[in-house]
């Protein structure tokens, strides 16, 4: 790689005895170290929570009196030599066979001072790094600065999601720019494209991993190139196709900027497909010909597909992408029709230049993210090899995983160290490891997640307060959750808001939900978190029916939707809940990761059999709706009716049945069958060593 220089936000008040806290706090290899976390909480415990538990913020508002007792205070030293030590150890690279891999994708999901993310694609692109990182496979990312982030959400009083803009603060997160060695800001161009797109340059240090992100929001730029980036997902077209135009080429001319020579090039979804075109366009600049470029390419790309609906992928007209495509296609050599052909559905030509299609015909190997996506894969893509049967699609699956250390709550994982040995998490996906789990005294796994519950709560009841101080409105306070109770069994709903994955389920027969919540002796409450996308209106209105069932009086307030689901709130929920909710359509859930967190932490699911669920859930880890083969227009109903069995007559009595010390000890049996069945199996370690076998070739392994 390209000698650059990172001009790290610069911490003058730090002494020299322990300076080297700026360079971690510049690398989010601390997000997933506690020992790391802790080291910045033992300054100021109160500035670390007031910082939302961001290092660089934290760091520059922090007193010189406490950086100065810091630098001098044995204790404090005998951990800040230790952990850097470790950080020196796991946080730079080694040594690999090969080339590293570029990964691409539109969203990550690092840490909620990064806000570039949605949802799960986002969740799962950070974990793919982070266990890289930890693994030493050598991988370098790409992906867009988006000034504004995602988008921050509020609910006003009748329920519906309000969305609001929120300003990325670069002058304190864990990211920096990069400048060459004329002290300039790298800004690269993308080629061939007319008007000239430019962008500038940042990095984010994942561990090991260096992400760089683009940023078009520049001088160089006229003011709507500027703006391009300022949406993640924007329900404009045109401005979308540009994104995907700079994430895809200029992403490319990222490598070539930073002399990164990738053995593989790997597309988290359609998104960065255009990367594709242009390693054909490379090559043919060395006087390769178009059709031996392309051969050459499917040895050296992987496209991972999470998207089971047609209508998930990105589709643009013809006509947009010739405006922006010509003299692109002329530096390929190719006419309009052959280069239309590429992203062209064969069943459904008129509908345009199809992002997956491309992906589909170019890349070498495609892998869905689940067993059952796979097979509707398949079915979905078929088309392009008419020649094939439906099992002999050139499609398979690598489940997702999870990246335990980051979703591991410190807690629990402080009693796994004590009962599964030291280096356990080096064998994180050994399941002869998670056997110990059963080691644990029923008493002190439930009083552990007992304390997890009410820190939880107590963060929801922080939040409404919060928001009570700046609407000065008590209206939504009874929907926010806090009238909650840590003795009740809480159960936890947080996805995205789109109307397949029915978070209004559970509210089919509401007379029988009112018998549950209401109930004097075993009532259940339910945490509701999530966000609709801006242009989604019937999303909307799904979540409006939430909050208003939330403000219901009938329903004691025992059901609660907390506001800006983010990657913070995600951490305490997966680690707090009793019970996780999956209720998604099938098959239109292609994995899920959010019950594999929750599972990892001892808090079982209860799930529809789609998704990952079909492949994790066993008779003794959770519960699965299965309502049997019916018509389409009655499976609301009838999965309604077995979730409303299931907690009825299995989980309701499971949690309540209790022994004289207060502890459900049927309960905590499957709280250990969750975690033993489902953390070596659905970790990310599996995830990447999966990867390895099927795309990455093989690499040398350092660090966990």
């Amino acid at each position: 790689m390209r000698a650059h220089e990172i001009r790290n936000n610069t911490f003058p008040n730090i002494p020299e005895r322990i300076c080297r806290l700026g360079e971690l706090a510049e690398n989010l290899w601390w997000c997933w170290n506690p020992h790391a976390r802790m080291l910045f909480k033992m300054l100021d415990r109160q500035a670390w929570k007031d910082s939302g538990h961001n290092p660089d913020r934290m760091l520059k508002a922090l007193p010189d009196e406490s950086l100065i007792w810091a630098s001098r205070d044995q204790n404090y030293l005998r951990h800040y030599d230790l952990v850097m030590s470790h950080f020196d150890s796991e946080a730079y690279s080694g040594d690999y066979v090969g080339g590293p891999i570029a990964y691409f994708s539109a969203e990550y999901g690092l840490h909620h001072s990064l806000p570039f993310y949605a949802g799960g694609l986002g969740f799962l692109a950070g974990d793919h790094l982070k266990e890289c990182s930890d693994m030493g496979v050598p991988v370098v990312a790409v992906g867009f600065m988006y000034p504004s982030g995602f988008m921050q959400q509020t609910v006003d009083n009748n329920g519906w999601q309000q969305t609001q803009t929120q300003t990325v603060d670069r002058e304190s997160a864990s990211i920096n720019q990069v400048y060459d060695e004329n002290d300039n800001q790298i800004v690269i161009e993308v080629p061939h494209i007319h008007p000239r797109l430019k962008a500038a340059l940042w990095k984010v240090s994942v561990g090991r991993v260096s992400l760089f992100l683009m940023d078009t929001e520049i001088e160089d730029n006229p003011p709507w190139i500027r703006d391009i980036a300022k949406q993640l997902y924007t329900s404009d077209l045109e401005q979308r196709l540009l994104q995907e135009i700079i994430l895809g080429i200029g992403g490319h001319a990222v490598l070539r900027e930073m002399e990164v020579a990738p053995s593989l090039l790997h597309l988290n979804e359609g998104h960065p497909a255009f990367a594709l075109l242009e390693a054909l366009r490379c090559q043919m600049e060395q006087g390769v010909s178009f059709e031996q470029a392309k051969e050459r390419l499917r040895g050296s790309s992987l496209l991972t597909t999470h998207t089971p609906v047609p209508a998930g992928h990105d589709v643009f007209p013809a006509d947009m992408v010739e405006k922006y495509f010509g003299p692109y296609r002329e530096a390929l050599g190719l006419d309009r029709e052959t280069f239309m052909e590429l992203g062209r559905h064969p069943e459904h030509p008129e509908e345009g230049f199809n992002m997956t299609v491309l992906g589909l015909k170019l890349s070498g190997r495609c892998n869905a993210v689940s067993k059952r996506h796979g097979e509707v894969t398949r079915e979905m893509w078929q088309p392009l090899w008419p020649e094939r049967k439906q099992e002999e699609v050139p499609v398979g699956h690598i489940t997702n995983g999870v990246h335990l250390p980051t979703w591991l709550e410190p807690k629990m994982r402080m009693l796994f160290n004590r009962y599964f040995g030291d280096g356990w998490i080096r064998e994180q996906d050994n399941p002869a490891i998670w056997e110990f789990v059963e080691e644990i005294p029923d008493q002190k796994l439930w009083r552990t997640h007992y304390w997890l519950k009410v820190k939880l709560l107590n963060f929801i009841r922080q939040h409404a307060r919060q928001e009570w101080i700046l609407r000065r409105s008590t209206e939504l306070l009874p929907a926010m959750g806090t009238m909650l109770d840590p003795s009740v069994l809480t159960i936890g709903f947080a996805r995205r808001f789109a109307t397949y994955k029915r978070a209004d389920l559970v509210f089919h027969d509401l007379d029988r939900l009112k018998r549950l919540v209401n109930d004097s002796w075993r009532p259940i409450q339910i945490v509701f978190a999530g966000k609709a996308h801006p242009a989604d209106d019937e999303g909307k209105r799904l979540l409006q029916r939430v909050v208003h069932m939330a403000k219901d009086p009938e329903l004691s307030g025992r059901i609660a939707f907390v506001e800006n689901y983010d990657e913070q709130l995600a951490q305490y929920l997966v680690h707090g809940v009793d019970l996780w909710l999956n209720t998604p359509k099938p098959p239109m859930e292609a994995s899920g990761t959010s019950g594999m967190k929750a599972a990892i932490n001892g808090v079982p699911s209860l799930s529809i059999p789609d998704g990952w669920w079909l492949e994790g859930s066993t008779p003794t880890n959770g519960w699965t709706i299965d309502s049997g083969p019916g018509e389409e227009q009655d499976r609301d109903e009838q999965d309604a009716a077995e979730l409303y069995r299931l907690l009825e007559e299995d989980i309701i009595p499971a949690y309540y049945t209790t022994s004289e010390t207060g502890v459900p000890h049927d309960w905590v049996r499957i709280m250990k069958q969750s975690i033993k069945t489902v953390a070596p199996h659905f970790s990310a370690r599996r995830m990447i060593k999966d990867y390895l076998g099927f795309a990455y070739g093989t690499y040398s392994q350092g660090g966990n």
